[in-house]
């Protein structure tokens, strides 16, 4: 029988070792697995590479790995957000890398990776530093920037409903990087409001397949 359901956040976040490259979701706040990222902390796992749309607020979740000094480096679209004092702080004394991607070019490069694609060519950031030392390509006249696929170690997520098979149903907008993320992980771990029985989501409904989730936990 399929049961993808753990007891408890540690116990989803079982094998997370220091170095891991974690996939983190959510729009800013919305749809960040922050209650995922707090048992990070907990863990104590260190020198993590986070792909993220922002580098945290405040001091919770993301932004508390980055002030306790536990994330190495970030790759995102949006460092600055209404209370970027954690990697304001961090970048400034240099105990962080930076990567910034455009936020497309960022959801597609996972999507890539997801699909298992050898990158993809585009033209943002032609002419810009976004495109030192990549290469560029002229298609018909115009001019395209190689993007490689990005793929993370683990992907952490947050639903608003789950099946113990691990399919998942967002909320609205907390949807947003989600289903992305647990196709181009190795291993999606995932926090949901609301654990359901076998056949109370539409088949139609499912915004992830059960196919890409490894663990559910009910938070």
């Amino acid at each position: 029988m399929i049961n993808k359901q753990v007891p408890d956040i540690a116990a989803a976040l079982e094998g997370i070792r220091d170095g891991a490259t974690i996939l983190s979701a959510g729009f800013g706040a919305v749809g960040a697995p922050d209650e995922l990222l707090d048992g990070l902390l907990t863990k104590g796992v260190r020198d993590l590479v986070v792909v993220s749309n922002n580098a945290g607020s405040g001091m919770r979740g993301l932004a508390a790995l980055i002030d306790a000094g536990m994330v190495r480096k970030v790759i995102c679209s949006f460092p600055r957000t209404d209370d970027p004092r954690a990697f304001d702080a961090a970048y400034k004394a240099g105990k962080i890398e930076l990567e910034l991607v455009p936020q497309g070019i960022i959801s597609e490069r996972m999507r890539a990776g997801g699909a298992g694609l050898g990158g993809f060519y585009s033209p943002v950031g032609v002419g810009t530093k976004l495109a030192d030392g990549k290469e560029v390509r002229e298609v018909d006249g115009k001019r395209y920037v190689f993007e490689k696929p990005l793929r993370g170690d683990v992907a952490l997520l947050r639903a608003h409903r789950a099946d113990r098979w691990g399919n998942l149903v967002y909320r609205k907008s907390a949807r947003n990087f989600n289903p992305v993320m647990a196709m181009a992980a190795e291993l999606t771990i995932v926090q949901t409001k609301q654990m359901v029985e076998l056949g109370d989501i539409d088949p139609e409904n499912v915004h992830t397949p059960g196919i890409f989730v490894d663990r559910v936990v009910v938070v």
